[in-house]
């Protein structure tokens, strides 16, 4: 009887041809398919042929990161929709703190661990500043606004004004403590109108912690039973999960399916449409009887830069992007915290001695680091927002192109 040999997995490099030739049999067979649609043939080569030429599919293998095998055409896009930061952490188990993903075409590499985090956020930040165009972002914000903003000049100038703007009207002064506070009496007396019966704390958690960011860009703060601004939050919040979908990054490689008449990324784009018309009309509220050049809070202050640019036609100042900062600062500051918060509720609720501890003297001087400690135990995202690399470098032992796209998974380090 013959000795059976084990049967020894592919390389990489392997991986990668197979890949290939699984991508272009399924366009022959589209193109068989299709023999008597010459319109259909053209597309569907043309479409690949596109998307590989942008996406820097064909580039030697050995010069990215290992990484896990895809499906052909989609890559791992189907393995993300479901508990990514499962797979995440098994991927960085296999392959290392550096690894890449194929989304569809799309060249994308993640980062885990102190030094390969400490190499992109500090050593060559300013190499990894820049936002990928990807059709999601431009969709929704056409690549302006701050969170979503290309590296130059619109993201310098909004980052500067959003900073200046939480200086100079609250954070890091003493007096907004008091603010802070106050905050938090309005919403202890919301939690005793339930009178001992159970509840979801979410909603009321998400106002109060909005608030603190609403003091600054509204110079006021919204009730816990305005419905329309709680809308707006839930709206914001499913947003965020509807973004971690497989269809939106089926979108993202393939845009034309935003033709099909289906999928998660259309809804996605309705609550989008709909926000952006909620923060006009509250922009507009909230700028009324207002004096130029004496800013009240951030809308004023970013009112008084459009005007100064008025006759400067490649200023970054809009109305449109306006709504855009508005409406990314409030879900930047408010579902981030708000998810810690909820954290830190839970784990004092499954531990009761742990409300004992915070009560005593000493952990409440310490307060903040206390959320800090919760914040370490609770993965808030599974990653950041997608990175660019504006220049060709080096990302731990791997040469990284300018088709590159970078995922930070922050939790890595908790």
């Amino acid at each position: 009887m013959k000795e059976m040999r084990s049967v020894q997995p592919l390389a990489p490099t392997s991986m990668a041809v197979v890949s290939e030739v699984l991508d272009w049999y399924i366009i022959f067979s589209l193109w068989e398919l299709a023999s008597t649609h010459i319109t259909v043939q053209r597309t569907c080569v043309t479409g690949v042929l596109c998307k590989r030429y942008w996406s820097g599919g064909s580039g030697d293998p050995r010069a990215s990161p290992p990484g896990p095998p895809g499906l052909p055409l989609i890559g791992n896009i189907l393995a993300l929709a479901r508990d990514p930061h499962v797979y995440m952490r098994e991927l960085s188990g296999e392959h290392g703190e550096i690894f890449s993903l194929d989304l569809g075409g799309i060249s994308a590499v993640v980062l885990n661990g102190y030094d390969a985090l400490k190499e992109c956020l500090l050593r060559q930040s300013d190499v990894f500043a820049d936002r990928p165009s990807l059709p999601l972002f431009l969709k929704l914000t056409k690549m302006g606004g701050l969170l979503n903003a290309k590296y130059g000049r619109c993201w310098t100038e909004h980052r500067k004004l959003a900073l200046g703007c939480f200086r100079s009207f609250g954070f890091g002064h003493k007096w907004f403590e008091s603010r802070i506070c106050e905050e938090s009496s309005f919403f202890l007396d919301a939690v005793d109108t339930y009178k001992g019966r159970a509840f979801d704390p979410k909603h009321l958690t998400t106002i109060a912690v909005s608030n603190v960011s609403n003091l600054i860009l509204f110079g006021e703060r919204f009730r816990y039973d305005d419905g329309d601004f709680l809308h707006m939050i839930e709206i914001f919040s499913e947003n965020i999960e509807l973004a971690a979908s497989a269809w939106v990054f089926l979108y993202n490689a393939f845009p034309l399916i935003g033709l099909l008449p289906f999928g998660k990324h259309h809804q996605l784009f309705r609550n989008a449409a709909e926000v952006y018309d909620f923060l006009l009309r509250i922009i507009q509220r909230f700028s009324e009887n207002r004096t130029p050049h004496s800013p009240r809070h951030y809308i004023d202050a970013y009112l008084d830069e459009m005007e100064k640019s008025a006759a400067d036609p490649d200023s970054s100042y809009s109305t449109e992007n306006l709504i855009f900062s508005v409406g990314e600062l409030i879900i930047a500051g408010t579902e981030t915290t708000t998810n810690v918060l909820r954290w830190a509720v839970l784990f004092m609720a499954l531990y009761p001695n742990i409300q004992d501890l915070l009560l005593s003297s000493t952990l409440i001087r310490s307060s903040s680091n206390r959320l800090q400690d919760f914040s370490r135990i609770s993965p808030i995202l599974w990653n950041s927002l997608p990175q660019h690399v504006r220049l060709s470098t080096t990302v731990g032992s791997f040469r990284r192109n300018l088709k590159t796209h970078l995922f930070r998974k922050d939790y890595s380090l908790h």
